[in-house]
C-alpha cells in the first residue's frame, strides 16, 4: 500500500541554477574589487623593505608574475604585522603566506631575491606554476550562462518538455501523439458508452479485425484504412475513441488536430510522417485524430497565405500516409470531427476513411442508459425514475446529460440534501436549460403583469393547438437573459410536416399576440421569439422547399462550401420574393395567435393573474382554467411528460 504524500511546496525550478551561477559571480566580483583593501596585498617596494629588514623567512614565486612571503617567528610578534597574524577565517594563527604582491618584473625580482640570500637577509625562495582556476572561472561563466538561458529558452518555445518528442528544439518535427498499449491504464470500455450502438458495432469491428485478422482475410476481406465519426457536439465521439483504446489489444496513437499545426513551415508534414512510421513500427495499431477539421479542411478554399499553404502540406501528407504508394498495412486512423461538411473530398473517398459513421444525439431510450451510466457515482435516492429523466431531457447530448447529474448533485447540495431527488433534477434541467435564476431583478408590478400576459399568451395559444408542444409549466422568475419561460415538451419527431411548423410557430408568437389583445401594443420583450420564428419560416422556404410561391426549391449547400461564395445562390427578383413570402408566413402566424387569443381572453386573464400570484404554475393550472386539452390522447399515446 502505497503513502499519500503531501506535496512539498517548493518546486525545482531551472532558473535557480541561472540565480546561482549568477550570485557566484557577483560574489566573485566582490572580491577581485576587495582585493586592494586587503591588508596582506602589498607593493613590491614594500616587501624588498621587509626583506631587507630580515622580516621574511622565504618567497615563493607562482608564474612569475605574484609572490607570496612568509613572516619570520620574530617578525610576527611585531605589532607592525598585527594584521596579518591572525586568521580571518578562523580566527588562531595565520601560517601563512602573510603577504602578496604582484611583480612586474620577474628578472630584477629574483636578482634581489638572491642578494638577500647571500647576505642571509633571506632564508630561502622558490618557483611554482599554478593554475588560476578562479580567473578562467569567471571568463567561462558568462558564456556558459547565455548559453544555458538560451537553450531553455528556446526548449519552451518549440512545446515544453511534455513527451512525444516535441519539447527540444531539434525535435520539434516528431509527433506528439499520446501512446496507449497494454502499459497503460486506459479503464474506458464499450461498457461505460451508452447508447450509439450502431457506432460500438462498427469500431468494435475494428478492434476485432485487428485482435484476429484470419476471422476477416480468410473470406478475402480488408482491413479498413479509416473511420470518421460524425455528430454534434456532445454526442459522445472522442468517449467512443476512449473505449476503443480500452478494449483493443493493440498500440493507440491519440492526438488533436491542431497538434500539427505549427508556426514553422513544414512542421505539420513532419510530423504526421512521425506518427506514421511510429504506428508503422508498431503495428497493428490505431491512430485517433480528434477534431480533423483543424488539419483536413477543403484546400483551396479562402486561402490567403499564399503559394505555401502549411495547412494544405499537412494535408497533403496524410492523405499520402493513408492511401498512397507507401501504404501502412495494418494501421488504422479513426477521426472525428462535427464538421464534416468543411472536409477535403480527396480525405473522405474511399480507401482512406472507408467508414463514415454518424454519432447523433440519442433518443429517449438511449437518454435513460446515459443516465444510467452517470447516475452511477452519485448518491440518489431510491426508486428514481429515470424514465422520467429521459422525457424531460429532449435534444440533450451525452455531455449535456453528463452536466444535468452534476447540476443535480450541486443543487442537493447547496440545500443541505442527503441525497439526489426527482426535484433536484428538475432544477438542474431548469438552471441549464434556462440560466441562473434571478429572484432579486427588480421589476415593477407593471412590467411584471406585462411578462405574465406573454407568458400566459404563448401557454394558451400551445394548449390550443394540435401539434404545439405540449406544456410543463410557466414562470416569471427571470432566468439568464430572460424575464419569464415557458417550458415544454416536444415531440421527438424524424420528418416534420408544414402544419407542425406552423403550430409551433403560432405559439411562439402568442407572447407578443397577448400583448397586443390585453394591452392594444407590443414590447420588445418578444426578440427571441421572433429571432426563433423568423429561422423557422426562412427555413421553411429556402431550405425545405415548403412554400407554394416558390416552389420544391432549396438553396442549402450540404457540402458547406457556400459560405465561401460571394453571391447568392438566387437573383434579387427571388430574393425579394423570399422576404415576402417569410414575411406572410409570420403574420399569418401572428393574426392567428390574435383570434385564439380573442377567444379565450377571459381565460387568458385568469391564468396570468394566476401566474402573477404564484409566479410558476404547472400543467394542473392549465387544466382547471381550460379543462382536458383537445389533443391529450394523442399525448397519452406518444407517453410525453406525465402530469
Amino acid at each position: 500500500m502505497s503513502e499519500n504524500k503531501k506535496p512539498s511546496g517548493l518546486k525545482f525550478s531551472p532558473w535557480w541554477i541561472s540565480g546561482g551561477v549568477i550570485f557566484m559571480l557577483v560574489l566573485l566580483n566582490i572580491f577581485n574589487s576587495n582585493t586592494t583593501q586587503d591588508p596582506t596585498v602589498i607593493s613590491s617596494a614594500k616587501l624588498t623593505q621587509l626583506i631587507n629588514n630580515g622580516q621574511i623567512d622565504k618567497v615563493i614565486i607562482f608564474n612569475k608574475t605574484h609572490a607570496e612571503a612568509y613572516l619570520t617567528a620574530t617578525a610576527m610578534k611585531d605589532k607592525a604585522n598585527k594584521k596579518v597574524i591572525k586568521d580571518p577565517l578562523f580566527g588562531g594563527v595565520n601560517k601563512g603566506p602573510h603577504y602578496t604582491t604582484e611583480i612586474a618584473d620577474a628578472q630584477n625580482f629574483e636578482k634581489e631575491l638572491a642578494k638577500a640570500v647571500q647576505e642571509k637577509k633571506l632564508k630561502d625562495y622558490d618557483f611554482k606554476l599554478k593554475d588560476d582556476w578562479s580567473g578562467l572561472l569567471f571568463q567561462i561563466l558568462p558564456f556558459v550562462l547565455i548559453i544555458g538561458i538560451w537553450l531553455y529558452l528556446m526548449r519552451r518555445m518549440s512545446g515544453g518538455g511534455a513527451g512525444g518528442g516535441g519539447g527540444q528544439l531539434f525535435n520539434i518535427g516528431k509527433s506528439r501523439a499520446k501512446l496507449f498499449d497494454e502499459k497503460s491504464e486506459v479503464k474506458t470500455t464499450f461498457k461505460d458508452v451508452a447508447g450509439l450502438e450502431g457506432a460500438k458495432e462498427e469500431v468494435q469491428e475494428i478492434v476485432e479485425f485487428l485482435k484476429n485478422p484470419e476471422k476477416y482475410t480468410v473470406l478475402g476481406g480488408k482491413i479498413p484504412k479509416g473511420a470518421l465519426l460524425v455528430g454534434p457536439p456532445g454526442t459522445g465521439k472522442t468517449l467512443l475513441a476512449k473505449a476503443v483504446a480500452g478494449e483493443a489489444k493493440v498500440p493507440f496513437f491519440s492526438l488533436s488536430g491542431s497538434d500539427f499545426v505549427e508556426m514553422f513551415v513544414g512542421v505539420g508534414a513532419s510530423r504526421v510522417r512521425d506518427l506514421f512510421k511510429q504506428a508503422k513500427e508498431k503495428s497493428p495499431s490505431i491512430i485517433f485524430i480528434d477534431e480533423i477539421d483543424a488539419v483536413g479542411r477543403a484546400r483551396g478554399k479562402n486561402s490567403m497565405s499564399g503559394g505555401n499553404d502549411e495547412r494544405e502540406n499537412t494535408l497533403n501528407q496524410l492523405l499520402t500516409e493513408m492511401d498512397g504508394f507507401g501504404t501502412n498495412t495494418h494501421v488504422i486512423v479513426i477521426a472525428a470531427t462535427n464538421r464534416a461538411d468543411v472536409l477535403d473530398k480527396a480525405l473522405m473517398r474511399a480507401g482512406r476513411f472507408d467508414r463514415q459513421i454518424y454519432v447523433d444525439l440519442p433518443d429517449i431510450r438511449e437518454r435513460k442508459e446515459i443516465f444510467e451510466v452517470h447516475l452511477t457515482p452519485l448518491k440518489k435516492v431510491e426508486g428514481l425514475d429515470t424514465d422520467f429523466l429521459a422525457k424531460q431531457t429532449p435534444g440533450f447530448s451525452g455531455a449535456d446529460i453528463a452536466n444535468v447529474c452534476n447540476e443535480a448533485a450541486l443543487i442537493a447540495a447547496r440545500h443541505n440534501k442527503t441525497a439526489v431527488d426527482k426535484q433536484d433534477f428538475l432544477d438542474a434541467v431548469d438552471r441549464i436549460v434556462g440560466g441562473l435564476e434571478k429572484k432579486n431583478k427588480i421589476v415593477t408590478p407593471a412590467e411584471k403583469r406585462a411578462i405574465a400576459v406573454h407568458e400566459a399568451g404563448h401557454a394558451t395559444v400551445s394548449w390550443m393547438l394540435e401539434h404545439a408542444a405540449p406544456l410543463i409549466k410557466v414562470t416569471i422568475v427571470p432566468r439568464g437573459q430572460s424575464l419569464g419561460a415557458a417550458w415544454y415538451l416536444p415531440e421527438e419527431r424524424l420528418i416534420v410536416r408544414p402544419d407542425q411548423m406552423l403550430d409551433e410557430m403560432c405559439a411562439t408568437m402568442g407572447g407578443r399576440a397577448a400583448e397586443k389583445v390585453i394591452f392594444d401594443t407590443i414590447s420588445t420583450g418578444a426578440l427571441s421569439d421572433l429571432e426563433k420564428v423568423t429561422k423557422q419560416a426562412r427555413a421553411m422556404v429556402t431550405i425545405y422547399g415548403l412554400n407554394e410561391k416558390l416552389g420544391n426549391v432549396t438553396y442549402y449547400d450540404s457540402s458547406g462550401q457556400g459560405e465561401y461564395n460571394f453571391n447568392k445562390p438566387y437573383s434579387e427578383d427571388t430574393a425579394i420574393t423570399i422576404d415576402k413570402e417569410i414575411s406572410i408566413l409570420i403574420e399569418g402566424q401572428y393574426q392567428r395567435a390574435i383570434e385564439i387569443l380573442k377567444e379565450n381572453k377571459d381565460k387568458l386573464l385568469q391564468l396570468a393573474d394566476i401566474l402573477i400570484e404564484k409566479e410558476v404554475i404547472f400543467k394542473d393550472d392549465l387544466e382547471t382554467i381550460f379543462g382536458r386539452r383537445p389533443y391529450q390522447k394523442d399525448i397519452d399515446e406518444r407517453t410525453e411528460f406525465p402530469a
